[in-house]
């Protein structure tokens, strides 16, 4: 059952409000927008494909998708996420790029909430509130967007559907090499991976996240805990064993990743100190990791390494 408001667009600008309800809980619904591989299953009318996808849902985190017409035109999306209350409600702010290169043809807001139905369903509603509208082709593409939503919602019904039938079983694997060099001994290195109170100024979460636990027993056979939450709710878990260690010179680990209570990827990392000379010393990680249950990675892992690695000049500057 789904509903359209079409006098919703008697001005301009006016948003565009839809719902339905599907026959799965709200926590399966909410998860169809959660990553680029559910999206590319749905979030696109009747005709187009969804080629391309980021999915980062978290506030802050990117919601670029291209929509591919059935001429070849790519039409993108590109945004964040402003608000993540799992499984209650999301927002995201995105512009609509003109796919001839003249820059953004209109923003908007989508906000979308999810409520509990009797009998086990939920009801999704989406208000999607436009601003910047100025060219004909953007004008155009609004007073198609209630019957575009219709077809988009038809397709995101049959994903929701899949996804309730069961949770689909599958492993995917992915490597990445990552070096930088230090303006650090090998010893000041090695600490700042190996102690604690070291380790904690640089071994964190993106904006939005805050610490809620951190344990480190750095010996073979040792374990480490590190587990954080955003803002809209969504929890990380960082959970290793220490395999390996040979003080500045080599560290080997594998770990599991959790997003709430949902086990995401097992990895083994192993990390090398090499001294450089003149006080530089060179750190070189590579990684594999086993990507679980239809869990899209997107290089989501790799970026995030990276970023640590940067964190680490920064902590042994101060």
């Amino acid at each position: 059952m789904s509903k359209i408001d079409d006098a919703s667009l008697k001005g301009e600008t006016a948003p565009v409000r839809v719902s339905r309800v599907f026959a799965a809980p709200r926590e399966t619904v909410f998860k169809a927008w959660s990553s680029a591989d559910h999206i590319k299953r749905w979030f696109c009318p009747d005709g187009y494909l969804v080629p391309e996808a980021k999915v980062e849902m978290r506030v802050g985190g990117a919601f670029e998708v291209c929509m591919r017409s059935p001429e070849g035109v790519d039409h993108w999306t590109r945004g964040t996420f402003t608000e993540v209350i799992a499984p209650e409600r999301l927002t995201i702010d995105h512009h609509v790029i003109d796919p001839c290169g003249g820059g953004p043809l209109f923003s908007a807001v989508t906000q979308v909430t999810f409520n509990d139905e009797h009998g086990g369903g939920t009801l999704m509603e989406v208000v999607q509130t436009y601003s910047a509208v100025g060219a004909a082709q953007a004008d155009q593409m609004l007073k198609g967007a209630p019957e575009g939503w219709r077809q988009t919602l038809d397709k995101l019904e049959a994903e929701v559907a899949r996804m309730h039938a069961g949770a689909v079983r599958s492993v995917v694997h992915g490597a990445f090499h990552l070096e930088r060099a230090y303006d650090a001994t090998a010893e000041e290195l090695y600490r700042a991976l190996s102690d604690e109170a070291a380790k904690s100024r640089w071994f964190f979460g993106p904006e939005g996240w805050r610490l809620i636990e951190r344990t480190m027993d750095f010996r073979a056979g040792g374990r480490e805990r590190v587990k954080g939450g955003f803002d809209g709710g969504v929890t990380t878990t960082f959970d290793a064993i220490y395999h390996d260690i040979v003080p500045r010179e080599r560290i080997i680990y594998t770990y599991e990743m959790h997003l709430d209570d949902r086990k995401i990827s097992v990895s083994l990392a192993t990390l090398q100190i090499k001294p450089e000379g003149r006080g530089r010393t060179r750190l070189t990680v590579d990684e594999q990791g086993a990507f679980l249950d239809d869990y899209d990675d997107a290089g989501a892992r790799e970026r995030g390494t990276s970023d640590l690695l940067d964190k680490i000049a920064a902590s042994l500057r101060s």
